[in-house]
């Protein structure tokens, strides 16, 4: 069983899992968004989604930042995680209890059986952001897995995937392939430096069955406090020709291993 521990720093609380940083909670201030991806998760929804209430589906739980933050910013929002750490759900909650009124409903499940139990258009959002051992487990890159969000999603909605990658995006790209098969429509956002290839680090995949706004995307990324850029799906395949989409039981592989597995994602 995982370790689960949380260190308090000012207004934010860190969940940390095995040693490894997995959330920042600020109860008192839900719309601080400390760790740079989850800064850019919201600024992809905000820039995309709709106005008003989202069916969303998070798949990984942590400590809900982001599931308090779309409560925050939309409230009303029915919402589903998708955790199976039972012993992590129970510590958030008892450590940072859930705000009055939410629409916040954990399953304890893996987000590949999870995905595959849901209605078809039943999310307008789609959240992925689990990690095992801090790596993105294969199983929820593949085209098949994709698809199947997709298929959740319908046509509108809209699917953001937090991924790690080491320089030369490699492993991006390939996930890039397969959302570009299954949903048609891509883009990545990060920082500058992790876009450029000078460091491991987070990118958030955008993907959508419908054509994205790229232009709101990016000017939404240019006024980030972040150095923030948003790189089209069609670039990421320019740069890594030879990237192929995963497939369940045949290539499939998780994330790179982190360099520094203790801060990189405090970055």
């Amino acid at each position: 069983m995982a370790e689960v521990r949380f260190e308090e720093d000012g207004g934010a609380v860190t969940v940390l899992l095995d040693g490894l940083p997995q959330s920042a909670v600020d109860l008192d201030e839900p719309a601080v968004l400390h760790f740079e991806y989850v800064q850019h998760l919201a600024l992809a929804v905000d820039a995309l989604a709709p106005d008003g209430r989202l069916r969303v589906t998070h798949v990984g739980g942590g400590g809900l930042t982001l599931a308090r933050w779309v409560h925050h910013t939309r409230p009303g929002s029915p919402q589903v995680v998708l955790e199976p750490d039972t012993a992590l759900t129970e510590a958030v909650r008892r450590e940072l209890p859930l705000p009055r009124g939410h629409r916040i409903r954990v399953r304890p499940v893996r987000g590949e059986e999870g995905m595959a139990a849901l209605a078809d258009d039943s999310a307008d959002l789609v959240v992925l952001d689990a990690f095992d051992g801090g790596r993105v487990p294969a199983g929820l890159t593949t085209v098949e897995w994709l698809a199947d969000a997709r298929r959740v999603l319908g046509d509108g909605g809209l699917l953001l995937a937090n991924l790690t990658d080491e320089p030369g995006m490699r492993y991006v790209a390939r996930v890039v392939a397969g959302a570009r098969e299954s949903f048609g429509h891509t883009a990545i956002v990060g920082l500058h430096e992790v876009l450029k290839g000078r460091r491991f680090g987070n990118l958030v995949l955008v993907a959508s069955g419908s054509p994205l706004d790229l232009w709101t995307l990016r000017r939404a990324a240019a006024s980030a406090a972040l150095p923030t850029g948003v790189l089209p799906g069609t670039d990421v395949a320019r740069r890594v020709p030879a990237a192929r989409a995963m497939r369940a039981g045949v290539d499939e592989s998780p994330s790179p291993e982190a360099p520094d597995p203790s801060g990189w994602r405090r970055r």
